[in-house]
């Protein structure tokens, strides 16, 4: 029988949370190691710049894919890998600590392919919309749109709780509002970029598509709330 101190934390977690933190985490391990000169010669220096470069969402380069309506897959690419890489370590642990966090209270209740709909779902629309309806040449990359994503699943299933329980409804909604209130007073601060855009079109992402990946799907919502 073994003894619960010896049980690895991460037995708690769901294998496909695991899974996209270790990748996530991988990436930014070597990239820590190249800038440090330990793994891939002089040249390595270069790879955080040359990987989002390759990897982030640039509305120029999806807006002529739209205007010239081609859509070559090393560009479509883009949209499922950015949220793989970030710009320093901090950039990187904020993202894990939300993925760890909203994940594993998802994932407990949503299906392995239901987490990974609802991560890369967000990911694609936050990089669509960010990319086409903005007018910005900074590029996206990070893991924060498909996090929301999560974020979004989390708070249909406080939704659906509270609603099946007769509890204020709105109560849901709170966390996405602090966050985005902290996302505009830190914006109005320091300053920043149009990234809120994708977050909150991440996290509205991740919502609706929890209606058709949660168990029981649209049938289920329908009959808790019909049972309040």
């Amino acid at each position: 029988m073994s003894s619960p101190h010896n049980e690895s934390p991460f037995n708690a977690l769901p294998p496909v949370v695991v899974a996209l933190a270790l990748a996530i985490f991988g990436v930014e391990a070597a990239l820590q190691l190249a800038e440090r000169g330990l793994v891939g010669g002089p040249d390595a220096v270069g790879w955080r710049l040359a990987m989002i470069q390759r990897f982030a969402v640039v509305g120029d380069v999806f807006g002529q894919m739209l205007a010239q309506n081609r859509w070559p897959p090393e560009h479509l690419l883009r949209l499922v890998a950015y949220p793989f890489i970030h710009a320093n370590f901090t950039h990187t642990l904020f993202v894990l600590v939300f993925l760890l966090a909203l994940g594993k209270m998802v994932g407990e209740i949503f299906s392995a392919w239901a987490v990974l709909a609802v991560f890369f779902g967000a990911s694609v629309s936050a990089g669509l919309v960010y990319s086409l309806a903005l007018d910005t040449r900074f590029p996206l990359f990070g893991g924060y749109p498909a996090v929301y994503g999560l974020i979004g699943a989390f708070t249909f299933l406080l939704w659906t709780q509270l609603a099946a329980t007769g509890g204020p409804q709105a109560r849901a909604f709170y966390l996405i509002g602090f966050l985005m209130a902290f996302q505009l007073i830190f914006g109005l601060l320091f300053g920043g970029g149009l990234d809120w855009v994708a977050d909150l079109t991440g996290f509205a992402t991740g919502f609706g598509l929890s209606f058709v990946v949660s168990p029981g799907g649209w049938a289920r919502v329908m009959t808790k709330l019909r049972h309040r």
